[in-house]
């Protein structure tokens, strides 16, 4: 088991970004017509690139100091050129700059720092209809999500079509540990793993490495990091895009190693089956294995409050739409924003790094049945997420 101070190492892109300024640059359109990397993102100083093959399109996030994590200027530059691709485009694939990350998530620290403004509730409110429009592309989305995949990097490919994962994958949704709720569509994409995984997932922050998240489902393809540029140069070619779902079978490969959380599924299963989270708790505590011992001491430093939220958040995001489910996200984050253990989270975790979270309640019977439903009540009409 992973320890949760283990985990912001990579969380957010944060040991790397915190200091930087949020980069900007207007996206830059080329043509490639033999490799992607025909043209190098590297030397850009624009944080999103915006590149064109023929009848194909290809989004680089482009930061890659800052492990590609997203900031509101971004979102707004994806979200533009997916639009343009979808009607102009037969695929289109997005990618990260770099060998060690897609994309770390998004400037949580800045958004804590700014407080509930018109720009944070703008950069949750522009992201989730950025990733309400990934789950309904008209063009085949393939995302190469080689490296570290977290927060806002999952919103970016979980939803699409196609998300290729590869040997150096890491993927995570730590929110819990910095109190917040998995948001970006994780309340439809997790409740819809095998059994309680989902549930797991969100509450503990448990990091999947290489071929574990294509044996959970999260990945829909695996394939080995040193042939990712071979396979982007196929798929830039590609005559057809009905020819893509057999091109990327191609590449695939059974990972080397065995799904790693296989031999506790069973537990999983049985101990995340409790109707509420206390349950669970008492359930891992029953269950007295070293694996229900592990997972009980890291679910006791999570925020009370957020796994509670985020325990109501997929039972009902398992009968919504991605949709329902983001506006559902949207009203979260806004009362994140405005008083929640969110900023003393990104706190402990992110800017003193004490690792000392003073969560509010500190113990889950101190989490109201009120308190949680606040967290869900609906917005002012002209306040609500709009989503086409």
């Amino acid at each position: 088991m992973q320890r949760p101070i283990q985990r912001f190492v990579y969380t957010f892109g944060h040991r790397t970004c915190s200091q930087l300024p949020l980069i900007g640059g207007v996206s830059v359109s080329t043509r490639i017509t033999r490799a992607p990397m025909a043209f190098s993102a590297r030397q850009s100083s624009s944080s999103v690139l915006a590149t064109e093959s023929s009848n194909k399109g290809m989004i680089i996030l482009n930061r890659p100091k800052a492990l590609n994590a997203i900031n509101l200027e971004m979102v707004r530059k994806i979200y533009k050129h997916l639009k343009k691709c979808e009607k102009s485009k037969s695929l289109l694939i997005i990618k990260g700059t770099g060998d060690k990350a897609f994309c770390a998530g998004g400037d949580v620290r800045a958004l804590v720092e700014a407080g509930p403004t018109d720009e944070s509730k703008s950069f949750f409110r522009e992201e989730y209809t950025t990733n309400a429009l990934i789950g309904n592309y008209k063009i085949p989305y393939i995302a190469i999500i080689d490296g570290i995949t977290m927060g806002g990097g999952v919103g970016l490919s979980v939803h699409g079509k196609y998300r290729v994962a590869t040997d150096r994958t890491l993927f995570a949704m730590p929110e819990t540990a910095i109190g917040l709720f998995p948001d970006v569509g994780g309340s439809y994409f997790l409740p819809r793993l095998q059994g309680k995984l989902g549930l797991y997932l969100g509450l503990t922050g448990y990091r999947l490495k290489g071929g574990d998240v294509f044996y959970s489902g999260i990945a829909s393809h695996y394939c080995e990091s040193c042939k990712i540029p071979e396979l982007e140069t196929a798929l830039l070619n590609c005559p057809d895009a009905d020819d893509v779902p057999e091109l990327l079978q191609k590449f695939h490969s059974k990972p080397e190693k065995p799904f790693s959380l296989e031999p506790f599924l069973e537990q999983i299963n049985k101990n995340f089956a409790a109707d509420s989270v206390e349950g669970i708790l008492e359930n891992l505590q029953n269950d007295g294995s070293e694996w229900a011992k592990k997972t009980l001491e890291t679910l006791c430093k999570m925020s009370p409050t957020s796994m509670k939220v985020t325990f109501r958040q997929l039972e009902l995001g398992s009968q919504l739409s991605l949709a329902q489910c983001l506006i559902m996200e949207y009203r979260l984050a806004v009362r994140h924003l405005e008083r929640s253990d969110f900023k003393e989270g990104v706190r402990a975790l992110l800017i003193d790094k004490d690792q000392k979270p003073q969560w509010q309640p500190s113990q889950l019977s101190e989490v109201t049945e009120e308190h949680v439903q606040w967290f869900f009540r609906k917005l002012p009409d002209t306040e609500e997420l709009k989503l086409d």
